[in-house]
């Protein structure tokens, strides 16, 4: 016990902690309850979205698009430490004031994906442009939910939701101008035909194609 207490003395007074779910809201706002939820979207996607993506899929269009939002993280960093701007007074309370509030991060991520989704929808089916859409809403949310919290100015979301559009308008430019090039190559790769990576962007309707093709092999398991 006396060196737990010798230990615990020497620990430094701020300690940071890493507050990828850490979000708080007041006792009892069920609004501030469902918003601390929408303010996780960027987790689940992260988490549920990509992952589950990865493992099943495996298209270099969900692959791109991942690395363009680490991209984005990274470029989101970069803006934050060059400011410095502070968050909101609120964010003593929050124990979210050692970090810097411009851009938001959560409006920029949820921007960026929204763009990126949406453009790569418009030669796609109209039910993946209908999914696509919906994910316009959530990025509003998501930038409300950051107000209403305490953790952003109305401006360090705006100016999230800003870098992110514009951000996700240039990397689809870049994947599917010059990246696309080198699709082919990757899918015959080693590694491309090792871990199944395919792209289907240049099918119209892939949920089609693949009932379709699903029906003709089971037909054709049936008849050998």
């Amino acid at each position: 016990m006396a060196d737990y207490r010798e230990m615990a003395a020497e620990v430094p007074p701020s300690l940071k902690a890493i507050t990828l779910t850490h979000v708080r809201y007041r006792r009892g706002d069920k609004l501030g309850l469902f918003l601390a939820w929408v303010s996780l979207i960027p987790v689940f996607i992260s988490l549920g979205g990509f992952v589950s993506h990865f493992l099943f899929r495996r298209e270099l269009q969900g692959i791109c698009l991942a690395a363009g939002l680490l991209a984005s993280q990274f470029l989101n960093e970069l803006i934050k430490h060059s400011v410095a701007q502070s968050r909101p007074a609120y964010c003593e309370l929050l124990e979210a004031c050692d970090s810097h509030g411009w851009p938001s991060s959560h409006s920029q991520y949820t921007f960026f994906f929204a763009t990126y989704l949406s453009l790569l929808t418009l030669r796609r089916s109209p039910a993946r442009r209908v999914i696509s859409a919906l994910c316009w809403p959530l990025a509003f949310l998501t930038m409300l939910s950051r107000v209403y919290l305490g953790y952003h100015t109305v401006a360090q979301v705006f100016a999230g939701a800003v870098v992110g559009l514009v951000f996700g308008a240039i990397w689809y430019w870049i994947v599917n101008t010059m990246l696309v090039d080198y699709f082919p190559m990757i899918e015959e790769s080693a590694i491309g035909r090792w871990l199944y990576i395919k792209d289907t962007s240049h099918i119209p309707d892939v949920l089609k194609f693949e009932y379709d093709n699903a029906r003709e092999a089971r037909k054709k398991v049936a008849t050998d």
